[in-house]
């Protein structure tokens, strides 16, 4: 599955914007805020969540437009549109082929994956960065999981609501609240487990190469009987403002297991190999399980890699078969790629620059 044509309305940067790339590689060249980054953020779109910036509706729609924006896309036989209306902005909206749909069913129709600049950190920084980090890698594999994400979520916000009113709580309510947050935490956590179980096992297969090698492990938010455990916690949580327990609380650990050592202890080309690594080695297992390769985002993917490792990225790309979306300041550095969809990037619009 690949995006065959892409147009943006409002968005970013872009008032009117139209793209028409082939299955591969496609690459968008200009100038530091250009706008490369805000086309493969509408590309993340195509998928459920906030997309690879995770920002919120409202920075997402052009400054000076009408405050509303949208994005289309064409799939194989399948068109995709999303986006907001002028009388709601704050309120995304999805159709699939002209009919209104779920945000969170836009996992049945592809799988979207990126890695960005700000991911650098990903090792060093709090541990919600590496959870969303593996939701969207789960995401790939089991589609119901931004479900229960949404209603564990949902359930827990209005838990935490009614435990700061001190004196005024419907203990039967609390009750229902984490009951629901048990349910849908079990399959958060099953899912996550399961993810984190392939992936080493995939990253175990596969060969050394220029790419350190990356073990995993889920660690935290594992409770045997969560409801039993939030009922226990109430007044901790009421003093803490917040839910103490449960999979939001839970860690992806990664080591260099050629080094025997946590990524967060690597140097920062140690961190973004193994970050390549992961992404690629995931991908290829998406493949396997579902029979369709997930689009790639790339953002600036080649500023940060010497030439060998620059070269065998685009040699694995190559040969894997998703299409990858890359962006960079200067054509030179994709120039190992003999085959591509260029587009140029400047003043917020794009152009074919073959």
């Amino acid at each position: 599955m690949h995006v065959s044509r892409l147009s943006l309305t409002d968005f970013r940067s872009y008032a009117d914007a139209v793209v028409v790339p082939r299955p591969g590689f496609v690459i968008l060249t200009g100038e530091n805020g250009a706008g490369k980054t805000n086309m493969l953020e509408a590309v993340s779109l195509l998928a459920p969540g906030r997309g690879l910036r995770g920002a919120a509706l409202s920075e997402m729609a052009r400054r000076g437009g009408p405050g509303s924006f949208a994005v289309a896309a064409r799939l194989g036989e399948v068109e995709i549109g999303t986006g907001t209306a002028p009388d709601a902005v704050d309120r995304r909206q999805v159709r699939i082929n002209g009919a209104p749909a779920a945000a969170n069913s836009l996992s049945e129709w592809l799988s979207v994956l990126w890695l960005t600049p700000a991911m650098d950190r990903l090792f060093t920084e709090a541990a919600s960065g590496r959870r969303r980090f593996l939701d969207r890698l789960v995401l790939a594999l089991h589609p119901g999981h931004a479900m229960h994400a949404t209603r564990y979520d949902a359930a827990m916000r209005a838990r935490n609501k009614l435990l700061a009113q001190e004196g005024l709580r419907d203990e039967a309510w609390l009750a229902a609240l984490e009951a629901r947050m048990a349910e849908h935490g079990a399959a958060l956590g099953h899912a996550r487990a399961a993810t984190v179980a392939a992936l080493s096992e995939r990253l175990g297969a596969t060969p050394e190469g220029p790419f350190a090698r990356a073990g995993l492990a889920l660690e935290g938010g594992d409770e045997p009987d969560l409801a039993r455990s939030l009922a226990a916690g109430r007044s901790r949580d009421a003093s803490a403002g917040r839910t103490l327990a449960g999979p939001h609380r839970s860690d992806l650990a990664v080591t260099h297991v050629g080094k025997a050592q946590p990524a967060s202890l690597c140097s920062t080309g140690e961190q973004k190999a193994l970050l390549i690594g992961l992404v690629l080695a995931h991908a290829d297992l998406v493949a396997e399980r579902t029979g369709r390769r997930p689009i790639l985002l790339l953002d600036e993917i080649a500023a940060h890699l010497d030439p060998s490792r620059r070269f065998a990225l685009f040699e694995r790309l190559g040969l894997a078969g998703s299409q990858v979306w890359m962006t960079g300041t200067e054509r030179n550095l994709f120039a190992e790629i003999a085959e591509a969809t260029w587009l140029a990037v400047a003043d917020g619009a794009v152009a074919s620059a073959a």
